[in-house]
């Protein structure tokens, strides 16, 4: 079985594996840094990233024509939204973007066919430093993000709600990923917090403090499961693909 993460390759193992009859397609995990209610860590979003990569790894195999790998994730963003609470670490939109279309060149340097950045930090300024890197990269590099209405809508009423930072969305999809870093306790204790981020933002509310999110969070984290968690990372794995797909101008099978 070929391995999944490029980390763990070795420059002969790469080289044999993009010298191969297979398309080798690099997906690189992007989030952030900030802050996940009091049941989640501050990776969150790079955690769901991964998730995602690895089934749309296991889905991309299945097609028999391209192999996917995992890139080290791009684990820090554009976090301004969390602006007041420990553990928001943010970079400037323009750094972002410059770093990451660096990484995307040096992978595709190195005899990568395509690169797929794969993000699930929503923040609207961070999305657009992230699909920044697309520009002069046409059919190189595609990018797999579910604020994108056509994979948005295959995705849960939380989150289309979107009320869904930390609440019944993320958490049941950490529940499947990485249960280890639920804190299950606390989380089965958690009161619905009703705030739909996207609707604030519309309305000029910027930050989780003035949309009255106390504990950084927003939705049911109480009502996630492992179940949901499992449908949403399949999901999004399609994603993955899909973008990959559609980039490349390959019609998906049906």
């Amino acid at each position: 079985m070929t391995e999944k993460f490029l980390a763990r390759h070795t420059t002969a193992s790469l080289e044999a594996l993009v010298g191969g009859k297979k398309g080798v397609i690099a997906l690189v995990p992007v989030g952030s840094t900030e802050p996940h209610g009091p049941h989640l860590g501050l990776g969150t979003d790079v955690i769901i990233s991964a998730a995602a990569c690895l089934r749309a790894c296991e889905l991309l195999d299945k097609r028999g024509t391209m192999v996917g790998v995992i890139a080290p994730a791009i684990s820090y963003g554009v976090t301004e939204c969390a602006t007041g609470f420990s553990g928001a670490i943010s970079i400037p939109g323009e750094v972002l973007t410059s770093y990451i279309a660096a990484v995307c060149d040096g992978l595709l340097a190195s005899g990568i066919r395509h690169v797929c950045l794969v993000n699930n930090h929503l923040e609207p300024a961070h999305d657009a430093a992230v699909r920044a890197v697309l520009a002069g990269r046409e059919k190189k590099v595609s990018y797999a993000c579910p604020l994108e209405k056509k994979w948005a809508r295959t995705l849960s009423a939380e989150f289309k709600s979107g009320a869904c930072h930390a609440g019944r969305y993320e958490t049941s999809i950490v529940m499947a990923a990485a249960p280890e870093l639920v804190n299950e306790p606390l989380r089965q204790r958690l009161s619905p917090v009703p705030i739909s981020l996207s609707e604030k933002l519309k309305a000029g509310v910027n930050t989780f403090e003035a949309m009255g999110m106390e504990l950084a969070y927003a939705g049911d984290p109480a009502a996630a499961t492992t179940e949901e968690g499992e449908q949403m990372i399949q999901r999004l794995g399609e994603m993955v693909v899909g973008a990959v797909l559609e980039s490349l101008g390959i019609k998906p099978a049906t």
